[in-house]
């Protein structure tokens, strides 16, 4: 995996040649499943080795994890390791709510597994190095004028959570960085939004944008519309939305079934997740384009109106010239915060 020269990332190391050759563990912690994968690096890229994946909640630390997988593949003086969390990163620490009791800190992996080097980034951070690895195939295009143009890039990742993230572009290169920008106060436009934003309330109290464009939010959107608007759930569904998995089994039915209440809750969700990106690209001033990422947008692709979407994502009470030439990308492909962590443990260095 090389760098795709439309994503110049600020990787400092990539033309020292001792960078090359090294042995890298690379880590994706979820609060389902942490998978861990070992790598070697080499021509100002990546090369994944072999992968395995673990339930999380069935051990109580990472460091169990990470020993298990050291033991599973016989490994012996790996060089480095890089790890991408679902929560802030603070000197070298990590406390993320998703993972429970487990608290992270690099140097207790220094010091016991001996590596020479640990880095620990935000997993939405950890994807925008990710992304950089990605071909042009990869990039399904909404809105594009044939290319990303230079400014600050945004990414919004809805999936378990909601991930917010950026590049800054520092006139040559792109500089990832986090944001916890999901956990910002949702806010109502519409008279059915303030019923919806009233039912969240009683549930949450405080509502951020997490508790609409997430899996859980995407559920609370479809339950809204059953339990509040009385939206009719045929039967079939509520059998199949029991037993299988929410987003998918939600998708098949408004593209499949036509089942009405599923196709105006995804409908609900693209509107809120059009609005949510328009924020995010203004704060950012994210005129070199908006990456859509996360499991939601790539279990749900097909679906997405593309018009529709960039109509939506452009409305604004002054900024609509600026907002109306961002290119707009869904990111169809997993594994980018795993493979961006140990991208950055390759290369962030002199």
């Amino acid at each position: 995996m090389n760098l795709n020269p439309k994503f110049p990332l600020y990787l400092p190391g990539v033309k020292n040649a001792n960078n090359d050759n090294i042995s890298i563990i690379g880590a994706n912690l979820r609060e389902d499943v942490t998978t861990i994968a070992y790598y070697t690096s080499g021509n100002s890229g990546i090369e994944l080795k072999f992968k395995n994946n673990y339930p999380t909640k069935e051990y109580a630390s990472f460091t169990d994890v990470l020993s298990k997988f050291i033991q599973d593949s016989q490994l012996e003086n790996v060089q480095r390791l890089g790890i991408s969390v679902p929560g802030p990163v603070i000197n070298g620490k990590s406390h993320p709510a998703r993972l429970k009791n487990w608290s992270l800190d690099v140097e207790e992996y220094r010091s016991k597994f001996g590596f020479e080097k640990v880095d620990m980034l935000n997993d939405q951070e950890a994807s925008a190095y990710g992304i950089g690895l990605l071909e042009d195939s990869d990039l399904d295009a909404i809105y594009t004028s044939g290319h990303l143009e230079k400014g600050n890039v945004a990414i919004l990742a809805p999936g378990n959570g909601l991930g917010e993230a950026g590049y800054f572009f520092d006139g040559k290169y792109l500089r990832p960085f986090a944001t916890e920008g999901g956990h910002s106060e949702f806010s109502p436009r519409t008279n059915v939004e303030v019923e919806f934003y009233q039912f969240l309330n009683n549930i949450y109290g405080i509502v951020s944008w997490e508790n609409v464009l997430s899996k859980t939010g995407l559920f609370n959107i479809y339950r809204f519309l059953r339990d509040v608007k009385r939206h009719p759930e045929p039967e079939w569904l509520s059998e199949r939305l029991a037993n299988g998995n929410f987003t998918e089994e939600i998708y098949k039915a408004a593209s499949h079934e036509d089942a009405l209440i599923c196709r105006i809750a995804l409908d609900t969700f693209l509107e809120f997740l059009a609005r949510e990106a328009n924020n995010l690209t203004l704060k950012l001033k994210a005129t070199g384009g908006l990456l859509i990422a996360g499991d939601i947008p790539q279990i749900i692709r097909e679906y997405i109106d593309k018009d529709k979407f960039y109509e939506k994502f452009k409305i604004s009470d002054k900024m609509e010239d600026m907002l109306k030439n961002i290119p707009i990308y869904v990111v169809n492909t997993e594994n980018t915060s795993i493979n961006g962590a140990a991208l950055y443990t390759a290369y962030y260095t002199e």
